[in-house]
């Protein structure tokens, strides 16, 4: 597949994107594009056979907004209408899970949430919490999302107990209640000998 140029007024924004940006996060993605143009070359926006967005309607929407005239697009042909539905979703999803501890300690801060890392600091989403997930079983066992904004010394010195707790024994043989986020059965522990010390 080629990537082609096309202009922005022939590629078709998909009314079915399940994958919205908005208010400060767009404002980011329209910044990084007019920052960083050649990021688009190397990632570009990927439409069905009608010219419709399976990935980058996002990205389309903020080259709109930042005034370019052309995009870079790939062309994804000969994709059964269930493989295009697939793509979209897929193309959203987000593996794994950022190293905070070497982003920490190799990476500038400032830098990371100007291009758009919000994970250093953590909201507390109400609508998140009491979320209950399905375990292979079958059967449901509660697990809760929790984010919270952090200034950036704090966040460096919650990422630096993270890591230094994880290389204790006491950690290794923690219970974690079937909790398989690392991070999260760290700060369980850390806040437990907090508890501990205020008895």
């Amino acid at each position: 597949m080629k990537i082609e140029k096309w202009k922005v007024s022939e590629v078709k924004a998909n009314p079915n994107n399940p994958r919205v940006i908005k208010d400060d996060k767009f404002k980011k993605l329209v910044k990084s594009i007019l920052d960083f143009p050649e990021m688009l070359e190397l990632r570009p926006i990927v439409v069905n056979n009608d010219g419709i967005v399976l990935g980058g309607n996002m990205r389309l929407k903020a080259c709109k907004e930042a005034g370019l005239k052309e995009v870079p697009v790939i062309k994804a042909e000969d994709l059964t209408e269930d493989q295009q539905k697939e793509f979209i979703i897929k193309d959203n999803v987000g593996f794994g899970e950022w190293d905070w501890a070497d982003l920490a300690s190799n990476w500038d801060a400032e830098e990371l949430t100007e291009w758009g890392l919000d994970g250093i600091g953590f909201d507390v989403n109400q609508d998140e919490l009491d979320t209950e997930f399905s375990l292979p079983d079958g059967d449901k066992a509660p697990f809760q999302q929790m984010t919270f904004t952090l200034a950036d010394e704090q966040a460096v010195q919650i990422q630096n107990a993270i890591a230094d707790i994880k290389l204790t024994d006491e950690y290794k043989f923690a219970e974690t209640m079937g909790n398989e986020n690392s991070n999260g059965n760290a700060i369980y522990l850390i806040v437990m000998q907090w508890a501990e010390q205020r008895k």
